[in-house]
């Protein structure tokens, strides 16, 4: 079919769509959208559907904020270091709040998700933003130890600047400092799109509950997968393709998956795991061990 016939039949149905309303020819579709997404909401929530945290805004969320504890790299383009902290300022006063409201949508979804009251959180969305605010320079230190560790451990790199701008791994363990925060004060949702943008952007997929000691360098990055439970020392190093996951999941006694219990590995202090070594299950690699690649 060529692109005149085309043409002809999208400008009959834009004609049709003038007399007739534009989504006429597609109102069956729509009602059984509308259907299937009724059933799926009905059998996930108590009542009306509430509103859902916004992917898109806490991508924005995420730019401003690394734009606050990096304001000279990724802030504007020629920005004066004189500048900096009223350009830091006006950021959070944008970025913080904007984080607040997505994390009351999304604490409004968890208390719907909810089984029983006891799984309810605690805390008000208030209260998570101010601590994670008051968390920000604890970040920025901890990156700044990365940052220096990418340096010292890859023979490419030519300055921090170019390590701050360039390295994946570097973009990954940013946006995960700030995802771990939100988890870690009980924004676990918000605290997973997080990783999910860091994972798109990076090709690095690491579960916002796993918590890494500062000194850590991801070299090259892309492939390599961190899930929730793993704990991770100072100063370690890993390449690409690492794998540090579970090796089974138990079953409950509801003939359910088990839930947040220990099920990635322990890496301590000063290790080294190169590219494409899979390390499963609760088991601990010792201070100071390398882990040759592809082994397993």
């Amino acid at each position: 079919m060529n692109d005149a016939i085309l043409n002809s039949q999208a400008n009959k149905r834009r004609s049709r769509g003038d007399e007739v309303g534009a989504d006429s020819e597609y109102t069956s579709i729509v009602a059984e959208l509308h259907q299937l997404r009724a059933g799926s909401q009905l059998s996930r929530y108590r009542g009306a559907a509430p509103r859902l945290p916004s992917r898109e805004a806490i991508s924005d969320i995420v730019g401003g904020l690394i734009s606050a504890l990096y304001p000279r790299h990724f802030g504007p383009s020629g920005l004066d270091a004189r500048d900096a902290d009223a350009f830091v300022a006006r950021t959070l006063a944008k970025a913080l709040p904007a984080l607040e409201h997505e994390i009351e949508l999304a604490l409004a979804l968890e208390q719907e998700d909810a089984r029983d009251s006891a799984n309810a959180n605690r805390r008000s969305a208030g209260d998570i933003t101010c601590l994670f605010a008051a968390a920000l320079p604890k970040i920025r230190a901890a990156l700044d130890k990365d940052v220096r560790a990418a340096f010292a451990n890859d023979p490419s790199a030519k300055s921090i600047d170019e390590i701050i701008f360039c390295f994946p791994g570097v973009a990954a363990i940013m946006r995960h400092r700030l995802a771990h925060e939100l988890y870690r004060l009980g924004a676990p949702l918000l605290a997973r799109i997080v990783a999910e943008i860091a994972h798109a952007l990076a090709g690095v997929d690491i579960h916002p509950g796993a918590e890494i000691g500062e000194g850590f360098f991801i070299d090259h990055g892309t492939g390599v997968v961190i899930g929730e439970t793993a704990v991770i020392g100072r100063n370690v190093r890993i390449y690409q393709a690492v794998t540090l996951g579970a090796k089974r999941f138990e079953i409950g006694g509801d003939g359910e998956l088990r839930k947040s219990y220990p099920r990635h590995p322990v890496v301590e202090d000063d290790v080294v795991i190169y590219a494409g070594a899979t390390i499963l299950g609760r088991i601990t690699i010792g201070r100071g061990s390398s882990i040759g690649a592809m082994s397993g």
